[in-house]
């Protein structure tokens, strides 16, 4: 089934304290436009998420972002240099007695003293937290894909049921042609006839001329090609596979076969036919614009 170029997708994951929320958006665009943006400490993942999304989708402008929040439970280190508090208490208390001052050491006044407590942040590895954002990669794909999917399968039946629209358009006019081909020979001869009337042509040639320019409005040929691109049209809207830029060279194929049809006729009614068949075959090249 048909995918829309047009589709949105989230999920979230935790690691090591972290909470990653990745988003996709897609919209349409003629070619691939994958943008990727991420916080600072992540860029060390925008080659290998744009490998994975590319893999997934071939058309459309595609913006990924990536956030991170940190939670209460980030991994954090707090480490105390127990020589230095040391040095520290036995020098602080040297003051005190050599200068007669009071001894008011508290746990607090250390531990403001430079160097005495050390606070980090755990070293994340790369390859896990990779591995992490591509699961939650993998989900927003899904519903990414999903959102896709659905609109896709809407543009499938709405192009099927125009297909189905033409081609009993394009009934109409085969069955008419013929009708409005030999009423236009008919009509050539006679006219033939009438200026050539004191020439001395001969009657089998003008029959013959009159057979000649009648043909220039014959749209067999057309109308077996347009029947041709309807079912090419049909297996396409069926397809699972990105498709849209060979539906949209087919699209312009059916509108110059319909121009050249409408070109040729010579029967009002048929010229009516015609440009319901138009209509018919713009709405489609508009829905094509939104197909992976």
């Amino acid at each position: 089934m048909l995918k829309s170029m047009t589709g949105y997708g989230e999920a979230r994951g935790n690691y090591n304290g972290k909470v990653f929320t990745i988003q996709i958006r897609s919209v349409n665009n003629r070619f691939l436009d994958l943008s990727v943006k991420l916080p600072r400490a992540l860029l060390f993942a925008e080659t290998p998420i744009k490998s994975f999304v590319q893999s997934r989708v071939s058309r459309g402008k595609v913006d990924v972002f990536v956030s991170v929040e940190s939670s209460a439970n980030e991994d954090v280190e707090v480490s105390v240099n127990e020589d230095l508090v040391s040095k520290y208490i036995t020098e602080l208390s040297s003051i005190s007695d050599k200068f007669e001052i009071p001894n008011d050491i508290s746990v607090m006044s250390v531990s403001r003293l430079p160097e005495v407590i050390a606070v980090s942040i755990a070293e994340t590895d790369n390859d896990k937290l990779l591995a992490q954002l591509n699961e939650v990669l993998v989900e927003a794909l899904l519903g990414f894909d999903s959102m896709r999917k659905t609109e896709g399968a809407a543009l499938s039946a709405d192009i099927i049921s125009r297909i189905e629209t033409m081609e009993s358009l394009l009934s109409a006019i085969s069955e008419a042609a013929p009708t409005t081909e030999l009423a236009y020979r008919v009509r050539l001869e006679n006219k033939m006839r009438e200026v050539l009337a004191e020439s001395g042509i001969d009657e089998s040639r003008i029959l013959t001329e009159a057979a000649i320019f009648a043909d220039r409005i014959a749209v067999d040929e057309e109308t077996v090609r347009l029947k041709s691109h309807f079912s090419q049209l049909r297996a396409m809207a069926e397809s699972e596979e990105p498709i849209g830029r060979k539906m949209d060279f087919l699209v312009q194929e059916l509108n110059r076969e319909a121009n050249t049809i409408g070109s040729k006729c010579q029967n009002s009614e048929i010229a009516h036919t015609v440009v319901d068949l138009k209509a018919e075959i713009e709405k489609i090249r508009e829905q094509v614009q939104n197909v992976e």
